[in-house]
């Protein structure tokens, strides 16, 4: 099995290395191609119109200078290993959780969307922070269990048009209450808001609280509450079937008619 591996932390950032090493569990034919520096809330930005680099950093590693966690998966897959692209894609392991709503905007997830999109099986990885405690990572989980949790999802996987999204929980490798596929948090209103800085007239976009109420079978109270391993699989036909048929009967009024 030929893995890419790619993050938006960096190419530098701790979270890869622990994601090569669940690799090279996997398969010695691992790849790096990940941005040159943090690229956390890219989302799925492609860099277009603009002329990206990419550097190698030793052997079967690269960065692309400037580029996003998708321009990495791209050039990964269509140019680097153009002769034979991945059949898996690892995103991660994110310095901090990606639940609910917020995975729309994660490079983390992107890698691992742009990953399926481009043929392979996508899984991005995070190991959650208890940022009211400390902003410190402890990536104990994610050392302890990455490997057995991509396993657990290649075994499971069918043909399914998804990408999957893993969260590790915050404590003791023994109290990890074991592994869940859950849905996803859909909050009430965007987690987003503006937020103002110290100084005069400026502000940051930030997510100053978490929107309830919380639904205790997705994503983000699993992992907080039950000490386990989340698993997301997120589907990349979004046409959302219902509405669809609901709009079957459009029409236009003839020119003139109100």
């Amino acid at each position: 099995m030929r893995i890419l591996i790619t993050n938006d932390d960096g190419v530098d950032a701790p979270g890869i290395a622990i994601m090569v090493d669940i690799a090279a569990a996997l398969s010695d034919d691992v790849w790096i191609v990940a941005p040159d520096g943090n690229q956390s809330g890219a989302g799925h930005r492609f860099t277009l119109g603009r002329e990206l680099s990419i550097e190698e950093r030793g052997p079967r590693r690269f960065t692309v200078i400037g580029g996003s966690p998708a321009d990495c998966v791209v050039a990964g897959m269509t140019h680097v290993l153009a002769d034979r692209p991945a059949d898996l894609v690892l995103s991660g392991v994110n310095a901090g959780q990606n639940l609910g709503d917020i995975v729309h905007c994660s490079g983390t997830a992107a890698g691992a969307r742009e990953g399926a999109l481009q043929g392979a099986i996508g899984i991005a990885m995070s190991q959650a922070i208890d940022y009211e405690r400390s902003h410190a990572v402890d990536w104990s989980n994610s050392i302890r269990f990455g490997t057995d949790v991509v396993r657990a999802i290649l075994a499971a996987r069918g043909q399914d048009d998804v990408f999957y999204n893993v969260n590790f929980p915050v404590c003791s490798p023994n109290d990890v209450a074991g592994i869940a596929a859950v849905p996803h948090q859909r909050f009430s209103r965007s987690a987003f808001r503006y937020y103002p800085s110290d100084k005069d007239g400026e502000f940051f976009v930030a997510i100053p609280e978490t929107p309830m109420p919380l639904d205790s079978n997705a994503d983000f109270e699993v992992l907080r509450r039950r000490n386990t391993i989340t698993v997301t699989p997120f589907a990349l036909q979004q046409t959302e079937k219902t509405a669809l048929q609901r709009l079957a009967g459009l029409s236009l009024s003839p020119a003139g008619q109100s």
